[in-house]
Order: C-alpha cells, then structure tokens, then sequence
C-alpha cells in the first residue's frame, strides 16, 4: 500500500464524476454527525461517526459509478495539526488570500475564515467535497468559495495555500514538489500537515509545530498520530 495511508487514497485529480447536489446533500447528512474534530474543538463538521461503516456503504454504492472513497468525511491527522497552527497562529492567514488545497471537509477553509483571511478558497476534485464544504461553512457560519479543478502545476493568486495530508502517494508526491516549489518561490507560503506520511520531502520543509493528534482507530491503525506542521521551501 503506497504512501502508508488506509484504503489506497486516490491522487487528486484522478476522479471526476457529475453529483446530484441534492442527492449528496442527502447522502451526506444520512452518514455523518456533526461534530467537533479531537484536535480542533472550535469548528463543528459533518463526519463519520462510524469511519469503516460508512467507507463500506460508500464503497458499495458509489464505486460502479466511480466515485471516490470519502476522505471528505474525516478529519484527518494533517488537516487537523493545520487548522490547529492556523487557529492558534491566525497572524498567519489574517488578511490574506487562502487556498484550502486537498480540501476534503474544508478544515483549512474553515480555519483560516475564523482566523480572519481576507479571501479563502476550497479545492478539491472530489465531487462530494464540494457539498460537504457548503454544509460545513453554514455549521460554522463562514464563507469561502469552492474550486472543483486540478490545480496542480497552476500558477495560483493566493498569499497562502493549506495542503494537509497530501504526501501519500509517490507520484502525486513529486508533481506536489515541484509544484509547492514554484509557489514558494513566487511569494506563496505553502504550508504542509503531515503525520509522518512516507513520501514527504522532509528535506524542503521547516518545522512549524507538532500535535498528537487524535485519530480513528480504523483508518490510520493507531488512536493518536504525532503530526508536524511545515513550512515548504
């Protein structure tokens, strides 16, 4: 299994499909609960109480019309050492133009709206994100816009771009690298969540902080995962 992530995490952009926006509404308050992710209590979002139950039903329902497994639904260990950061740091975003990559649930989106940025996207390829964004921004009474495209490789115009949990995978790893360090170089502050995920390039990143993140038991095969923030570059 790549990248040491549960259930082979597909690589962004690899997974299209047009969603019913009603249907997914529906489906998405049917399988969640909103709650408080351990590590960030202020932000409320729709998520599995139940992670391998839900995996399954989505896995069986969704999977002949290729759709993906739903990362949207968890709030993974990276995504939460993030909004931690930004939380407690919210100098960081305050102000400027954010850019939630990989968003899943919009964690970083939601953060960075409570910590003050000036103008926040979501972009993620999963056409279920997209829903769970707009459910999670009136849970936690914040806007942000939602991009459903690759980015990857694009010139962005953002001040901060947010990628929590990304380095799963080895080939999606290196168009990430190359990416990250073309933003970096043009002004952009990339920072990266990450638990310690094999394909991170340690090498380009400076330690922000670190959590122990607590996480589900069924998906990442431990309770808590030591989690670093990075700057990239």
């Amino acid at each position: 299994m790549e990248g040491n992530l549960p259930h082979g995490r597909p690589r962004q952009g690899t997974v299209t499909h047009k969603l019913d926006v009603a249907e997914g509404r529906a489906f998405i308050l049917a399988n969640t609960t909103l709650a408080a992710p351990p590590h960030v209590p202020e932000i409320m979002l729709h998520l599995a109480d139940e992670a391998h139950g839900l995996w399954q039903k989505t896995e069986e329902e969704l999977d002949e019309i290729g759709l993906p497994p739903p990362f949207w639904a968890f709030a993974w260990a990276g995504g939460q050492g993030l909004a931690r950061y930004i939380l407690d740091h919210p100098e960081t975003v305050a102000g400027k133009r954010v850019l939630d990559f990989a968003a899943g649930s919009g964690l970083g989106a939601v953060a960075a709206c409570i910590a003050g940025a000036r103008l926040v996207r979501a972009a993620d390829t999963d056409p279920f994100s997209a829903v769970a964004c707009q459910l999670n921004m009136v849970a936690n009474d914040v806007a942000f816009e939602i991009v459903a495209d690759d980015l990857v490789g694009a010139q962005q115009s953002c001040d901060v771009l947010l990628a929590g949990d990304v380095f799963y995978d080895r080939a999606f790893a290196a168009r990430l690298e190359e990416w990250f360090a073309a933003l970096a170089q043009a002004g952009t502050d990339v920072l990266v969540g990450d638990p310690g995920r094999a394909y991170l390039p340690k090498e380009r990143l400076l330690p922000l902080a670190t959590y122990c993140v607590p996480v589900t038991r069924v998906l990442e095969d431990a309770e808590v995962k030591r989690t670093t923030v990075w700057r990239f570059g």
